[in-house]
């Protein structure tokens, strides 16, 4: 779902979004997806998994993420707050 007014987001609507993409492209139970869950521990996903992810948070804000900048992140909590400095550029 693509936000018309993306930089009124906050953490809790990026949040939702976010677990959106991961329970519809990556088959995510809604359970496990928390702000402190790990994306490749807790999450199982994959390098390929995280570039994907990415790409879709770049359709969803309609923002270049680049890649050494979505290296350090390792949670939920992680990619909500990338995403709120990506929004916040």
């Amino acid at each position: 779902m693509k936000m018309d007014n993306v930089m009124a987001l906050s953490e809790e609507a990026i949040f939702n979004e976010l677990k959106t993409i991961l329970m519809d492209a990556f088959e995510t139970p809604e359970e496990q997806i928390t702000l402190e869950a790990n994306l490749y521990e807790d999450l199982d996903l994959d390098s390929i998994d995280a570039v994907d992810l990415a790409v879709k948070l770049q359709t969803l804000t309609g923002k270049r993420i680049k890649a050494d900048e979505f290296k350090t992140v390792r949670t939920v909590a992680d990619v909500v707050r990338a995403v709120q400095a990506l929004l916040a550029r």
